[in-house]
């Protein structure tokens, strides 16, 4: 049997936590002395310790993680739950990484208010377009409202053209438009050939001529799209001072996409009046 201490330092947990642990009954100690009260505890008892600790690191609450163990569930069903458990988190943390981004553009832009434009900006026509896409709605045109949907969207369609053995004839084009109740609908699209049509292709996809624009400002941004808000605005901000007017939510030329997002390379055409 250990002590407390040696079997605080064997679990790597305090002695406290310890004590805390037996109060809860989460943990009660093998033996306890009747005279002294010291706590004695078992080898074997490390794996339920094991169990209290992954538990609650990985969010549940003592009770809940009391009703789990008193349950007796078997290791495969408790590995089950701590990898769903898991992913859970997983997402979540991507999800907060995302917001820091887009925090981090925002603070940006705050601080380039006043300075010179860095951004080459180019007034060009757009020819018109034949697309595959697959659409959705997102709830706001706010970049983490935006990017759960367009990025399954696009694996979709480059599943579906996969199968087909179709290949693109271009880089894809993402584009918006209003939805009802202030969402977005989302558009997600790669060119295609004049021959490929959307029986070939299957699901929900769908062949689509985007018509052309006479004029539109460009600008290229580098970076995830996550942070897109400073160049998205200093584009804004050059379409007013030059006297021009929107005519529309800016399409997404996708220059470059490779694995890591931060290497991206988009043009954003906004089309103007």
């Amino acid at each position: 049997m250990f002590s407390i201490g040696d079997f605080a330092k064997h679990g790597r947990v305090s002695v406290r936590m310890l004590r805390h642990y037996d109060a809860l009954g989460l943990l009660r100690p093998a033996r306890v002395d009747p005279f002294t009260g010291y706590r004695f505890y078992e080898a074997g008892q490390l794996a339920r310790l094991n169990r209290v600790i992954a538990l609650k690191e990985l969010g549940f609450s003592l009770d809940q993680v009391g009703s789990i163990l008193d349950e007796r569930v078997g290791p495969q069903a408790l590995r089950g739950m701590l990898r769903l458990r898991q992913a859970e988190l997983e997402t979540a943390m991507a999800a907060a990484a995302a917001r820091l981004v887009q925090v981090e553009a925002r603070l940006r832009t705050i601080e380039s208010e006043g300075s010179m434009s860095a951004y080459d900006i180019v007034v060009k026509s757009l020819p018109p377009v034949r697309l595959a896409e697959l659409t959705g709605i997102a709830g706001s045109y706010e970049p983490h409202d935006i990017s759960p949907v367009i990025g399954p969207l696009y694996e979709e369609l480059c599943r579906s053209m996969e199968r087909a053995g179709v290949a693109p004839t271009g880089p894809g084009i993402a584009y918006y438009e209003d939805a009802p109740d202030g969402a977005i609908r989302v558009h997600a699209a790669l060119p295609v050939a004049a021959s490929v049509d959307a029986g070939q292709l299957g699901g929900e996809v769908r062949i689509v001529t985007l018509p052309g624009v006479e004029r539109a400002a460009t600008v290229v941004h580098r970076g995830s799209m996550d942070g897109v808000l400073p160049t998205a605005q200093a584009l804004a901000r050059w379409i007013d001072a030059n006297g021009h007017r929107s005519a529309g939510y800016a399409r997404e030329l996708t220059l470059a996409c490779p694995e890591d997002r931060e290497q991206w390379v988009t043009e954003l055409q906004e089309p103007l009046a």
